[in-house]
């Protein structure tokens, strides 16, 4: 096996973990930000271009099936042209992509939509195997700053796009371009990194070792279901609950608050979940007791409906940590930055595209059912079927 790459004490500041972390930072600020924004203008950005009800869901629809489509390929061409230029070029994707949008053109809106969430999900991709490779030491570190990163400017992009869309004529165009101004900061951060990689390139490197495709092993269809599981309660909650919660008494702003609540406390979730996977290389006791909060969370919104505030609170926290959990399997369970790499883009192949299926499937038994019983039941039943999934999953067996 090819062995791990330290960075020494005596690294440059280029390449010290110090700076990659601000550029992993700043990488994360984009991975989320984009998508979350369009959420509150949304009906600003129908009435607009005259969008039915639909075509408009497909706003959510597209980022999530591209994640899928996308993972396996970014997974390829990062061990083919190397994790740097790849991830370079995806943030470019993000940034072109959110500039486009700022046209008042739909044609610009759709097109901007489908480049950045492309980008999306190829730096979704390749950041896991890019920390295994250089900071192996700082894995469990780095990814709960991460996962943090990204559920923060989630947030913040959801909070600020309705009052950005008073600042200017611009109006919503306003709260989805200024997401172009960390993705142009985080381009130009990432030029000294890919500098100093193309110096190590240079020298000779030994031939890495053939690695178990994660496709053909148990291993990777465990971390892969989990991934879908966690995924799939996430989204389906996000869309779901604000109509859920007005059948049961919540005004429309109430629920708001209640998923924003929702996704904060996944934040406090993702750095305990840091620090947990820290100390312990076999997470399978974290594993359960993060899905067992989201199986209660739910079982909760299933029967006590108007105590939402403390089931959304389970579930938000076993969210975070099973999010950070999924991003570091991928290391966890590799033996090698590149089988990492191809681990990553199967489990968000399958995680992402069930996510992108389950609030449709939701929807549709909803309708069949005629109430929320139905499909909640069945959200709650997954999260079940996670429960039990993860001690498998979490286990310190590598593929």
């Amino acid at each position: 096996m090819t062995p791990v790459q330290h960075v020494s004490k005596n690294s440059s500041f280029i390449s010290g973990s110090g700076f990659f972390l601000f550029v992993l930072l700043l990488t994360a600020a984009n991975l989320r930000a984009p998508i979350t924004a369009v959420g509150p203008v949304l009906e600003n950005i129908r009435l607009t271009f005259g969008l039915s009800a639909s075509a408009a869901g497909l706003f959510n629809f597209i980022p999530l099936i591209l994640f899928a489509a996308l993972a396996p390929v970014a997974a390829g061409l990062g061990n083919r042209i190397g994790l740097e230029r790849s991830l370079w070029g995806a943030i470019a994707l993000i940034t072109f992509g959110t500039i486009i949008r700022w046209s008042n053109s739909e044609t610009a809106l759709w097109s901007g939509t489908l480049m950045l969430s492309a980008g999306i999900a190829a730096a979704n991709v390749l950041l896991p195997p890019l920390i295994k490779r250089d900071f192996t030491d700082h894995t469990a570190k780095y990814i709960g700053l991460y996962a943090a990163t990204m559920s923060i400017t989630a947030s913040l992009a959801s909070g600020i796009a309705v009052p950005l869309t008073q600042l200017s004529e611009a109006g919503w165009r306003l709260s989805l371009g200024v997401w172009a101004v960390p993705g142009i900061i985080a381009l130009i951060a990432w030029l000294p990194l890919l500098r100093h990689r193309r110096q190590q390139a240079k020298a000779p490197t030994a031939q890495p070792v053939p690695t178990r495709n994660p496709w053909r092993t148990l291993t990777g269809w465990q971390v892969a279901l989990f991934m879908s599981l966690q995924s799939l309660a996430f989204y389906t909650l996000i869309d779901w609950f604000t109509p859920y919660a007005q059948t049961n008494g919540f005004s429309q702003a109430q629920a708001g608050w209640l998923l924003f609540w929702y996704q904060a406390v996944a934040i406090i979730a993702n750095l305990g979940c840091m620090v947990v996977l820290r100390k312990v290389r076999d997470a399978r006791l974290t594993a359960f007791i993060a899905s067992s909060a989201i199986f209660l969370g739910m079982l909760g919104l299933l029967i006590q409906p108007r105590l939402a505030i403390i089931w959304l609170s389970l579930a938000g926290l076993g969210a975070g940590a099973s999010l950070v959990l999924c991003l570091s399997l991928f290391n966890l369970r590799a033996r090698h930055h590149r089988q990492a790499s191809q681990l990553s883009g199967m489990a968000q192949c399958v995680g992402y595209g069930l996510a992108a299926l389950g609030p449709l499937f939701f929807g549709v038994l909803h309708d069949q059912s005629g109430n929320w019983t139905v499909p909640f039941t069945v959200l709650v039943g997954l999260s079940f079927i996670q429960m039990l999934l993860a001690p498998l999953a979490g286990s310190a067996k590598q593929i």
